[in-house]
């Protein structure tokens, strides 16, 4: 182990693994059957490792984006790993056809990877590299829609694992079922256990100010996505009518898009993506832009470095716990009476399971 971090990148290897789920994730926008995973390995000459994953929602794009972030493998090997650096070089290579969607997945896998490495080169934990100290993270269970039977067993299950908070999605095709599995939830956990919802972008903007407006009696703390998530002209009319804070932010493409959205009064609450909001350089920026609009910040997936990254950001609301790359991890995210432990591994506090790995990998 070096104490020098001024590294050099020597290669940067894409592994395309799908990882099976015991039973479907339903949503209002689709079902998920699979966690289709792109672990990126970064290595550099002095023998200093850096490791991240994305999540590609569909096993369609795992192949499109392991080749993409080999890519960009060759094109920064023989550069220093220096974040900031990397990230221009990289956007300047893709302003013609745009730094988002697949481009920007790839970006962002290779900015955490280099992070982990950095952090690892000076046998920190990523929060102390970026001048923080490990604590716990208020973390919220995230569930799917599992009808009205469903949410009882989700709140069940949350309360028993000791988490203070849950989020269900609804969207259900009428507004009766969304505000029964609301009150299941609200019968099993109390008043005391705060609750928040998903529609997963499903309703119109009408549809939209007509539920939201129903659920401001039930006591919910946040209604995420409840319309296209890049239509912030809507979600602002959205926001204005409903008494109930109104969360998006996960489908950021970058600081850019969020500075846009809080410009439109897009959201009472901040939910970046560290994967979509460009890794951990543009988390940085998206909760220096939080701080300065006051808006609380929760993460979005991506737990491990989530924590990390919300340890560090001046307004930190809630870590989302849904523990997708468990089955290639050596060792999980831990909890602590419904907190999340920030690791004090150096890096990022990720080590793949190899034999996971090996067992669920896509050539």
């Amino acid at each position: 182990m070096t104490t020098d971090t001024r590294l050099t990148i020597r290669q940067i290897r894409a592994r395309a693994v799908n990882v099976p789920l015991a039973k479907p994730l339903p949503t209002s926008s689709g079902t998920i059957t699979t966690v289709p995973l792109v672990l990126v390995d970064l290595a550099t000459e002095e023998g200093v490792n850096g490791c991240a994953y994305v999540f590609c929602y569909t096993s369609i794009a795992l192949q499109p984006v392991a080749y993409l972030v080999r890519g960009l493998g060759e094109m920064l090997k023989g550069d220093a790993l220096a974040p900031a650096a990397i990230e221009h070089k990289l956007q300047r290579c893709f302003r013609l056809l745009g730094p988002q969607g697949l481009t920007g997945m790839a970006m962002a896998g290779v900015d955490m990877a280099a992070w982990d490495a950095l952090a690892k080169a000076a046998d920190v934990s990523l929060v102390r590299l970026l001048g923080g100290e490990p604590r716990l993270i208020p973390a919220y269970a995230s569930y799917f829609m599992n009808g009205v039977a469903g949410a009882e067993q989700d709140a069940e299950q949350a309360l028993a694992a000791g988490f203070k908070a849950l989020k269900i999605k609804i969207g259900y095709p009428d507004l009766t079922t969304d505000i029964q599995a609301i009150r299941e939830v609200r019968r099993v956990s109390g008043d005391e256990v705060v609750l928040m919802v998903d529609y997963n972008q499903c309703l119109t903007v009408p549809q939209a100010v007509t539920r939201a407006q129903a659920l401001d009696d039930e006591g919910v703390y946040w209604i995420e996505e409840p319309t296209i998530a890049d239509d912030f002209t809507g979600h602002a009319k959205i926001a204005r009518e409903a008494t109930t804070a109104i969360q998006i932010g996960e489908n950021w493409w970058g600081p850019h898009d969020m500075a846009k959205s809080i410009a439109a009064g897009a959201s009472d609450l901040a939910m970046p993506d560290v994967m979509k909001i460009g890794g951990v350089t543009g988390w940085m920026r998206a909760a220096a832009l939080a701080e300065a609009s006051g808006l609380p910040v929760s993460s979005h997936i991506f737990q491990e470095i989530s924590a990390q990254l919300l340890a560090v950001t001046p307004t930190c609301d809630w870590l989302e716990y849904m523990d997708l790359a468990k089955p290639i991890l050596q060792q999980p995210l831990a909890l602590q009476d419904g907190c999340a432990v920030v690791s004090e591994q150096p890096g990022i506090g990720l080590s793949w399971d190899e034999g996971a790995v090996k067992q669920y990998l896509e050539e």
